[in-house]
């Protein structure tokens, strides 16, 4: 068997940055092209961080999420409500790396459907060492850098409201209009989400 495409493991550079994205995609809605959009935020400071080269990889990285919505998904993110906006934002990195994509179909998703939500440090550290067996990158990483991505996940999931604060599954309660404008595009994305393929179809209906 063919080894798998290596994940992209750039999101530790921090969380979920939903002020800062929402900003991002208002400014594309404007511009229409990302490499502006880019020199805007840097040149206005909208990361506000300590240093040039840390803000430069932030916009970089919040660029390259949102690159993977179309006009729709920006402009849910740019007015959407809060919630759809933390949903959006959480397809756009799902859609951008598939580790948490992987991570959010076969761990988060399966155990919402067997009623098992409390997600734990264990459950993570099962799903990464299986993966580590068929992705070289991840076997290379150091303590330290396992640590920093576990953190960062658990926190963007906090962030999009998806965990609780005790680490426990929440159920994500998806609009009509997010589900279409999803299923539009992609309906296979819709799994990224914990929630019954009955209540999605409730509401393609």
């Amino acid at each position: 068997m063919a080894p798998e495409a290596p994940y992209n493991m750039s999101f530790t550079a921090g969380g979920l940055w939903y002020r800062e994205s929402v900003e991002f995609a208002r400014l594309y809605l404007t511009l229409k092209d990302w490499q502006d959009v880019r020199r805007r935020a840097l040149d206005d400071n909208l990361i506000q961080a300590r240093t040039a080269s840390t803000s430069g990889r932030i916009c970089r990285e919040i660029c390259q999420r949102l690159a993977q919505l179309n006009l729709e998904g920006l402009q849910l993110l740019s007015d959407g409500s809060p919630r759809e906006k933390c949903q959006i934002l959480w397809l756009a990195i799902c859609r951008r790396h598939r580790f948490i994509r992987d991570f959010a179909v076969e761990v988060i998703r399966e155990k919402y459907l067997h009623m098992s939500l409390d997600l734990t440090y264990e459950d993570y550290d099962v799903f990464f060492n299986a993966k580590a067996e068929w992705h070289d990158e991840l076997e290379k990483l150091t303590v330290k850098t396992r640590s920093k991505i576990r953190q960062v996940l658990f926190r963007i999931l906090r962030e999009t409201d998806l965990l609780t604060k005790g680490n426990s599954i929440n159920s994500a309660v998806l609009t009509q209009r997010i589900v279409k404008a999803i299923a539009k595009e992609c309906r296979d994305d819709l799994v990224i989400f914990p929630a019954s393929e009955a209540e999605i179809r409730e509401l393609l209906q």
